[in-house]
């Protein structure tokens, strides 16, 4: 998978990308992680990328024209299945989202800054708009972070046990179930004995049962999703 980041902050981008999971997955080769400076693009000799809204309206716009240079140049270059805009206003960023990107092979993702970006960019070359929250940012660095972090760990080979991504919160609509380690005794504080049991059908069964009962006190509006999802793809009774 390949990932262009266009942003007008790179060095604050790269740092996310140089440590932990993320450095190692592009040190095997598993995903191209690529930054670029849209002052680069500016039209202006002091590589500036905003401009006064029309109207009178309070704040910056970033302009058209820049960004679209930067993406039709790396669009001359290769195929790209979808040009994200990280934007306040965009569809709820959530696991089956990053389970789907993780498909595709070539994105762009633009952080937005400012008041946002020139409506004609949303309109003609954006795909995808995608927010992490109802809250705003001081810019879309840190969504593009935790966009590519949520992708980028689904990747084969990217996580040494690739089944345990499988099992956390939110892939099959549930909370995950609590997690214990050793030791088994600490002050007093015991492992459940059935983690302890060896029957593994049975601690399947406590781990669901767990998992359903966090989400019930945790997220109800989750199970709700799972009700109405069993419920639209339920057959219709033969009359």
């Amino acid at each position: 998978m390949r990932i262009d980041i266009l942003t007008l902050f790179p060095n604050m981008m790269s740092m996310f990308f140089d440590e932990s999971i993320l450095s190692r997955a592009q040190k095997k080769g598993i995903v191209d992680v690529h930054f670029h400076n849209l002052h680069d693009y500016s039209l202006s000799r002091y590589g500036s990328v905003d401009d006064y809204p029309y109207g009178g309206a309070a704040g910056m716009v970033m302009a058209v024209e820049p960004l679209a240079n930067c993406i039709e140049k790396l669009q001359s270059e290769r195929t790209y299945d979808d040009i994200i805009y990280t934007a306040p206003d965009g569809q709820q960023f959530s696991q089956p989202m990053a389970n789907e990107l993780s498909l595709k092979q070539n994105l762009i993702i633009l952080c937005g800054h400012y008041k946002g970006v020139d409506e004609r960019l949303r309109e003609h070359f954006i795909t995808r708009e995608i927010s992490i929250g109802d809250y705003v940012l001081t810019g879309g660095e840190l969504a593009a972070a935790v966009i590519c972090d949520a992708v980028i760990r689904l990747l084969p080979g990217v996580i040494g046990d690739e089944q345990s991504a499988l099992a956390d919160s939110f892939q099959d609509g549930l909370l995950a179930p609590p997690e214990y380690t050793r030791p088994a005794d600490f002050r007093g504080w015991r492992v459940p004995d059935i983690l302890l049991c060896g029957d593994h059908a049975k601690i399947e069964q406590w781990r669901y049962d767990q998992a359903m009962e966090r989400t019930r006190q945790r997220r109800p509006d989750l199970l709700d999703k799972l009700d109405n999802a069993e419920k639209k793809t339920a057959r219709p009774k033969n009359k």
